[in-house]
């Protein structure tokens, strides 16, 4: 996974962060797109915020649940194009 700097994570829209109003944990890479790599990191990230007690429940299932939607989403675009491969 290639860093997000800051002037990239700027131009990303609220939209492609689990949390928008705080524009943390980004989902989606430089170019906008979902990346399952960020995905997966916000859940570890989150998870470790609430272990430290940083975030509610809540908040971690609200993260978890935007994570889980770009996951499920590359996975099934990941099995079509490994189809059409075929």
């Amino acid at each position: 996974m290639a860093k997000l700097t800051t002037k990239q994570r700027k131009k990303l829209p609220d939209s492609d962060f689990a949390l928008e109003k705080e524009r943390k944990y980004p989902l989606s890479n430089a170019k906008g797109k979902p990346s399952r790599t960020h995905a997966a990191n916000a859940k570890a990230r989150a998870q470790q915020q609430f272990d430290n007690g940083n975030i509610s429940k809540t908040t971690l299932a609200k993260i978890d649940k935007e994570a889980n939607k770009v996951l499920k989403k590359t996975e099934s675009k990941k099995k079509s194009s490994s189809k059409a491969k075929k």
